[in-house]
């Protein structure tokens, strides 16, 4: 179909890319994200205008934070961005004169890993995003599957623990709370106040305190082994782990891929993530075990998949 714009819409920036149809960006253009909706559908026209110049683009696919409904044209509902039943394709089309698809952006780097990268050669996979949050996607026979309403995979709200912590999305006990980049920091910090001896490197990175400790600290303390930041991968992985078990007996996938910021620790997450997956796993001796795959675009994943998932044929047949 020819070349397509993948928008991802971060919290500091917007960056659009042309990509092909092999997953290669060949322009990107950024903008700083503005604070309110209207806004920030102008800086995604502004990025799309920027990436394209020189290009013969045949479509946009953007990524969006949020309940995108199964037609791919508005987002029910985003967490960070006051967007409720809005109609985002419809605004971008109208100022870039290109057939748009708004797709969750957690489904869009699924399918990007899937098609380019750690899912290369697997017809059934189910990626995690582990970041400020934890997201997810499921490809099941080669399709990108949303759910009838368009919002499945939301696995970061399964309640993991009844009457367990509050979650920002006003549930209790989401495995999010549990297994993500605030899950690691709050362990850290935990650790480090109970017993600081232990923390030195750890604590020596921040202000000296507890609560001075950032999760660029914590990776940065555990890659020299510091006790405490190493024992806060442990207990992320053991909750992550746990999760994949329970989303094998869903789904059934051969491989599971592990992305977001902190699969970029590699073998220090993915390593304990995997014993914890085969320690939970209902049967494990006995049956084949999905594999465990780190992810492999980076943050260059959910660009690349919502350019590709706007040459994809409309879902509602």
């Amino acid at each position: 179909m020819g070349l397509t714009i993948g928008v991802d819409i971060g919290g500091t920036k917007i960056a659009a890319g042309v990509v092909d149809e092999e997953g290669t960006i060949l322009s990107t253009h950024k903008v700083p994200t503005p604070g309110t909706p209207e806004e920030i559908v102008d800086a995604i026209a502004s990025a799309v205008e920027g990436a394209r110049a020189g290009h013969d683009i045949v479509g946009v696919g953007i990524g969006a934070a949020g309940y995108v409904n199964r037609q791919r044209s508005e987002v029910y509902f985003a967490p960070n961005i006051h967007w409720r039943n809005e109609p985002l394709k419809e605004k971008v089309e109208a100022r870039v004169g290109l057939p748009v698809v708004v797709e969750n952006d957690a489904n869009a780097a699924a399918w990007g890993e899937y098609k380019f990268g750690a899912g290369k050669g697997h017809r059934n996979v189910i990626c995690i995003t582990l970041g400020t949050g934890l997201g997810g996607g499921v490809i099941i026979g080669n399709k990108l599957r949303r759910g009838h309403f368009g919002v499945a995979a939301e696995f970061g709200h399964i309640r993991m623990v009844p009457d367990g912590l509050l979650c920002g999305c006003g549930s209790q006990g989401c495995w999010e709370q549990y297994a993500s980049g605030r899950a690691l920091v709050r362990y850290a910090k935990q650790r480090a106040n109970a017993t600081p001896e232990q923390a030195q490197t750890l604590l020596s990175l921040g202000d000296g305190s507890p609560e001075g400790i950032e999760g660029k600290h914590v990776s940065m303390a555990a890659r020299q082994g510091d006790r405490v930041a190493v024992d806060s991968y442990r207990e992320l992985a053991r909750w992550v782990g746990a999760g994949l078990a329970d989303l094998a007996s869903l789904f059934d996938p051969s491989a599971f891929i592990v992305g977001g910021g902190l699969s970029d620790e590699g073998e220090l997450v993915l390593g304990p993530i995997r014993k914890s997956y085969r320690r939970w796993l209902v049967g494990g001796n006995w049956r084949p075990v999905a594999e465990v795959l780190g992810a492999q675009l980076g943050n260059k994943a959910g660009l690349v998949g919502a350019a590709d998932l706007a040459r994809e044929p409309d879902p509602i047949m």
